[in-house]
């Protein structure tokens, strides 16, 4: 069973590749309360430092996303979709000037993905 703990949906892909196309190489990082929430920023690669404590969770649209480890403790067992929303947040994302911003919908994981993912 091939399981991922993270998907986007096509319209917040369609905005990460316009993001791509004007900044090149991106990360995702799910923030962990600060500014937004827990919404996930987009940054350029290397605009944001990431340590042994972020855990990589996939890649979405060809770009890493990442969480702190002592946040993933409380999301391992849910399977996450990014996707956006009209409107400015209050974050240093590079979406927010074009009027957009990230969201995370999430859900439980299955007994059968857990058990793939060893969680």
């Amino acid at each position: 069973m091939d399981v991922q703990r993270v998907d986007i949906t096509d319209k917040a892909t369609e905005l990460v590749k316009k993001l791509q196309e004007q900044y090149g190489e991106l990360i995702f990082h799910q923030s962990g309360g600060c500014c937004d929430g827990s919404a996930p920023m987009i940054f350029e690669a290397g605009d944001m430092y990431l340590d042994d404590s972020d855990v990589l969770l996939g890649k979405i649209a060809g770009v890493n996303f990442y969480m702190n480890q002592d946040q993933f403790e409380y999301w391992k067992h849910t399977h996450l979709t990014v996707d956006i929303t009209e409107g400015r947040g209050s974050s240093f994302s590079l979406e927010i000037p074009l009027g957009y911003r990230f969201i995370v919908h999430s859900r439980l994981m299955t007994d059968e993905e857990s058990a793939a993912l060893n969680v």
